[in-house]
């Protein structure tokens, strides 16, 4: 047993998705009846035009079969769990942010297996996907990511007083926890790892890019104002790199599988620094 795979990273992301639970109320839920419009806006361009635009990007770029499959499921995970955070830098609407965050997060055990299962079929990879159980993959998913999540819930909803204490502190750990996951997935793959990053570095970053710009400007023709568009642009562009390792790691044993996860986190975070700087200067 690889006790960093099997175990660490599991637990890793279980405790992530635990700390997102503990930010939670019901009205985190309600809201989306409150804000339908820029829910759904928000929810399409991330659970939909993302793995499309990823999809097209793969089949137009001169790829390694891996590294596209590995691009794919980036593309599949939902909103990064800084991604509140960020919205909150942009003087976006935190609220939305926090709802799509949530609720997409709920949603993947459903749609990153089957983004993952209709992607390798569609990328010839049909001996690959033999191996793979759609049910087992959204059992595993379910207790990785929705449990804890719903623990998290509970705790906030019981413990209330000993969870607005101990939430700062383990937002700082999930940050660190993430971080040693993605040094972990980069280390794993020391001795290819530069030319890795060459071939998928390239696509990640454009993907981010365009994502970004498409999410910006569906949101300035459909939602209720510039907090809303903030949101979504900042939503869309960063992804759950930790839970994109995850699936790469578990279903695929990690590898080449996981560089697109890696190149996209550390691209990510820039790109969307950099667009919290820009709509704060010409604010």
């Amino acid at each position: 047993m690889n006790i960093v795979t099997d175990v660490i990273l599991p637990l890793a992301l279980a405790f992530i998705m635990f700390v997102l639970g503990l930010g939670l109320t019901g009205s985190d839920f309600s809201r989306v009846i409150k804000q339908p419009r820029d829910f759904f806006v928000g929810a399409i361009s991330q659970i939909i035009l993302l793995p499309i635009i990823a999809f097209i990007l793969v089949k137009i770029w001169p790829i390694a079969p891996e590294l596209a499959i590995g691009v794919m499921i980036i593309a599949a995970a939902p909103g990064g769990v800084t991604s509140n955070l960020l919205t909150s830098f942009a003087k976006g609407d935190v609220a939305l942010s926090i709802s799509l965050t949530a609720i997409i997060s709920l949603l993947c055990v459903i749609t990153i297996p089957f983004v993952v299962l209709t992607s390798v079929g569609l990328l010839n990879g049909s001996n690959i996907a033999q191996d793979i159980s759609l049910l087992s993959m959204g059992r595993d998913m379910f207790l990785i990511v929705t449990v804890p999540v719903i623990l998290g819930m509970l705790f906030r909803k019981f413990i209330s007083g000993v969870v607005l204490k101990f939430e700062p502190i383990a937002k700082k750990i999930s940050t660190i926890l993430f971080v040693l996951v993605l040094l972990g997935a980069i280390a794993a793959e020391r001795e290819n790892v530069i030319s890795y990053f060459a071939q998928a570095g390239l696509i990640t970053l454009v993907l981010n890019v365009v994502m970004m710009v498409v999410a910006y400007f569906i949101a300035q023709l459909f939602v209720s104002g510039k907090e809303q568009k903030k949101c979504i642009t900042i939503e869309c562009g960063l992804q759950n790199g930790t839970l994109a390792i995850f699936v790469g790691t578990s279903i695929f044993g990690g590898g080449i599988y996981v560089i697109p996860a890696a190149t996209y986190s550390l691209i990510m975070f820039a790109t969307s620094l950099i667009f919290v700087y820009l709509v704060r200067k010409t604010v």
